[in-house]
């Protein structure tokens, strides 16, 4: 009698064994679906403006781009201004540098120049890169001040790549007179502005691109 109960209790575990098991084909059987991850298209981005692009002056204060009438000639409003920063930046339509002063404007003038370019005082060669080059000129424009410091002490030589404007030099500062270098891509026509009733005293000067 143990004997077929025991035989009963096999056959029952077998059944119970079998209607678990899932037949051939069924979702238990097939490999299991997984989602195809989403991809997020490529991000593309614009390279942030520049934090040293100076500052843009209103369209309709912008005097005209001359291309023949150089040398131009600012007067000075103060006798002795000390140069306290030199940025630039490109825009449409022009390439622009600023010279910031910590007090009134130099006498400037900006004129068409030809290589070779030497340094003042020393006189040593200087290698300003492109193919038209303008020299600017500021007669009580210095980073030199009374004390014997330095009102500046950033870059002296840049190297921007604008569209115009390849390369700005630093020819000297002696005696209270600085002297930079414009590096061209091309000849091109140039506008002067000299703002003193916004902010700090500043010489811009655009190059046509």
């Amino acid at each position: 009698m143990r004997h077929v109960h025991r035989l009963l209790a096999l056959g029952l575990i077998g059944l119970v064994a079998a209607g678990c098991s899932s037949p051939a084909g069924s979702p238990a059987d097939s490999p299991s679906s997984t989602a195809e991850p989403s991809l997020s298209p490529a991000l593309t981005t614009e390279p942030p403006a520049s934090s040293d692009s100076p500052e843009p002056v209103p369209s309709e204060d912008l005097e005209e781009f001359t291309c023949d009438d150089l040398p131009i000639h600012e007067d000075a409003t103060v006798p002795r201004a000390n140069i306290v920063d030199v940025r630039m930046a490109t825009h449409d339509g022009f390439d622009r540098v600023v010279f910031e002063f910590n007090d009134g404007l130099p006498e400037v003038t900006l004129g068409r120049a030809e290589p070779p370019f030497t340094h003042d005082a020393s006189g040593e060669p200087i290698d300003v890169e492109g193919t038209s080059f303008l020299q600017l000129t500021m007669r009580g424009g210095t980073k030199q001040t009374d004390e014997g410091t330095s009102s500046y002490d950033g870059p002296t030589e840049f190297d921007p790549g604008f569209p115009t404007l390849v390369d700005l030099v630093e020819g000297g500062d002696f005696e209270a007179q600085s002297t930079w270098y414009f590096g061209l891509g091309s000849e091109a026509c140039v506008r002067v502005m000299a703002l003193t009733d916004d902010g700090a005293p500043r010489l811009v000067i655009d190059v046509e691109n």
